[in-house]
């Protein structure tokens, strides 16, 4: 049985006898041996699924091997072409090889050591050409689905576009999606994007900060209440499950909850029946749910401060927001933003920071994530005179507020440690994100794009199977080798 994992070598020739020993004798490399007694055949193989190497004899009838790989050239250019030809074809072969048709010859009568040393070169040469288109792609897809800003976000780091995309698959489903990451980190800006892409768009958003209600007062927030129920209920009040009927309901820091209205709100969730406080009468709402947390959820669970049970009903997408010490360049992208937007609001007018300004920002671990810096922002607009935002007012401005400043920020930067941080691929001290995680992060996508399919994500990077099985299984070997060392 063909192992797609493997390399394959393609034989093409129209004497079956030289098929059939060229295939005895490549049975000593660890690849798949195809053989076709045409070049019309051939090039029905390699549509099909794309090979590595092409041995293919010059003469042919209706199609010689020139026009063979020629036309192989113009379909898979990772293939590495090489044909068996006699005396008399070589100033033809020379030809095509100065043309690029072709990497290689091999002479009839040929020796078999000499073709086994020559298709195992031709097998090296093309793992070090698939690298090559792969990375191109990669590289390529990666700049196409690259998005600078998306639905209220600003930022083009790699873990945003992770950000952007996983946002982009979940919001036209009617799936609750549960939100983790940081305090400041964006959480309810990705709610209210989920929103905006969902089919309940033009319906009610309504989000309630759990830890910012009385715990007293929160199954009034969320179930309303009638006149009467409790003292100071002087009339009927709607609580979000009505107001946010046909829309989304957002519950940040729902581990703040008390632990008996989750048991209330699981209930709710599982029919979309609810009562409000002091009434007997049951009401019903159609609300997708969006919550959020900046605890670790397994934690919270264990503290009981979140029902194991009510995580699991909410937690039907994961959506990991990270902090901006993992969103490499993005932190300054915001802060330009932010510049523009408070010297509007303050009316004042800034040509922009200066280079050491600028310097200090990138490099900074900011710990409260984008709030922190926005709100060190404003205030360094509202405490500059201008033209320019210096190093010295954002200084003081964190300095204002407790914040330490080492000399070396970049080395308090936040440390990927979970399953979800995990997901997500480093980036360089200097914050530049290297080839090999831009083209593990391509695939990864493309393979996602593609319902896991990797003959189908093969497929639209333009290469071969093989070599997309052969980088998963690099991956995974590193893998292997990283747990052995911890």
């Amino acid at each position: 049985m063909e192992n797609i994992n493997r390399a394959r070598v393609l034989f093409v020739d129209d004497e079956p006898d030289v098929l059939r020993s060229l295939s005895r004798i490549a049975r000593k490399l660890d690849a798949d041996v195809l053989t076709a007694n045409s070049g019309k055949e051939a090039l029905e193989i390699i549509e099909h699924s794309p090979v590595d190497v092409i041995v293919t004899d010059m003469r042919m009838p209706e199609m010689d091997g020139n026009e063979l790989l020629t036309q192989v050239a113009k379909l898979t250019p990772e293939t590495v072409r090489i044909v068996l030809t006699g005396y008399a074809d070589m100033d033809m072969v020379l030809g095509a090889i100065n043309s690029g048709h072709i990497w290689g010859y091999l002479q009839k009568p040929w020796d078999n050591y000499e073709l086994i040393i020559k298709l195992k070169q031709a097998l090296q040469l093309q793992q070090v050409l698939a690298e090559r288109t792969l990375m191109r792609r990669t590289i390529e897809q990666y700049q196409y689905y690259r998005k600078e800003n998306f639905e209220g976000f600003i930022g083009d780091s790699v873990a945003m576009q992770f950000v952007y995309s996983s946002i982009e698959q979940c919001a036209p489903s009617q799936a609750s999606v549960f939100i983790t990451g940081p305090s400041g980190s964006g959480k309810e800006v990705a709610a209210q994007a989920i929103h905006q892409l969902s089919k309940r768009a033009e319906k009610p958003f309504i989000a309630l900060n759990c830890a910012a209600i009385p715990s007293e007062l929160m199954e009034s927030e969320i179930f309303g209440h009638v006149k009467g129920a409790f003292s100071g209920a002087v009339s009927n009040r709607d609580g979000a499950a009505s107001l946010a009927n046909g829309g989304t309901l957002f519950l940040d820091e729902i581990g703040e909850m008390d632990i008996n209205l989750q048991a209330k709100l699981l209930r709710f969730i599982q029919d979309g029946k609810f009562q409000k406080v002091g009434s007997g009468k049951e009401e019903h709402a159609d609300i997708r749910f969006v919550c959020a947390t900046n605890r670790e959820p397994q934690l919270a669970i264990q503290d009981n401060k979140l029902r194991e049970d009510l995580y699991y009903r909410l937690n039907v997408i994961s959506l990991y927001m990270p902090p901006l010490s993992e969103r490499e360049h993005d932190g300054l992208k915001l802060a330009e933003h932010f510049l523009h937007h408070y010297s509007d609001v303050e009316d004042k007018s800034f040509a922009g920071f200066s280079t050491d300004a600028e310097q200090l920002i990138s490099d900074y671990s900011w710990p409260g994530n984008v709030r922190q810096l926005q709100n060190v922002i404003h205030s360094a607009v509202v405490m500059s005179q201008g033209p320019m935002i210096s190093k010295k007012i954002i200084a003081s401005q964190l300095e204002a507020r407790g914040a330490s400043m080492p000399h070396q920020a970049s080395n308090h930067r936040a440390v990927a440690s979970d399953d979800k941080r995990a997901e997500m691929p480093s980036s360089h001290d200097d914050g530049q994100l290297s080839l090999a995680e831009i083209e593990r992060r391509a695939i990864t996508q493309t393979i996602k794009r593609c319902s896991g399919n990797v003959v189908k994500a093969a497929s639209e990077l333009e290469v071969s199977p093989s070599t997309l099985y052969r980088k998963i299984q690099q991956w995974q070997e590193s893998s292997d080798e990283l747990n052995e060392h911890n």
